[in-house]
């Protein structure tokens, strides 16, 4: 089963692609999309769009698993985070990929042991559970959790 993790986000989105055999994981791929923030909105939610749609096309997942949305106190920033989420699962939905959604504190249980993890220690366990992986930021490590966690939690 390959399965293709997404962290979401407007500013840097962070994807990550492992193949899961029974309980042994393997790193395929990992990266970052980020737009900028002198770009129209449209722009930017293109090129999610468009670079989701190229990693789907290079390494062919059999699901994709991202994170759920969370409400944050600044309204203006949970709907740009809204609508580079509803961009990235539009480029999965057109490439037919089936995808589960998990809490951000669930990803951070299956993967650390505890839902209160910081990003630190999601990188620090992601080169535990991956070893030899060269990650390329803290975005593509919390994109790998959530491919992992999917792999131990499936479809909810």
């Amino acid at each position: 089963m390959i399965i293709l993790g997404l962290d979401p986000s407007l500013s840097c989105t962070g994807w990550g692609v492992i193949r899961s055999d029974g309980s042994r994981l393997t790193h395929i791929a990992n990266g970052q999309i980020k737009t900028s923030t002198k770009a129209p909105m449209t722009e930017r939610l293109a090129l999610l769009h468009s670079e989701i749609a190229r990693v789907i096309d290079e390494h062919s997942p059999n699901r994709a698993a991202c994170e759920e949305v969370f409400v944050n106190e600044n309204p203006q920033s949970t709907l740009k985070l809204a609508q580079a989420r509803g961009s990235i699962l539009a480029a999965c939905g057109g490439a037919e990929l089936s995808v589960n959604e998990h809490a951000a504190r669930l990803v951070k249980k299956a993967v650390v042991g505890t839902g209160g993890a910081d990003k630190a220690q999601v990188a620090a366990m992601i080169k535990v559970l991956l070893p030899g992986a060269k990650v390329a930021g803290a975005d593509a490590a919390d994109a790998l959790a959530v491919a992992i966690a999917d792999a131990h939690l499936g479809s909810k």
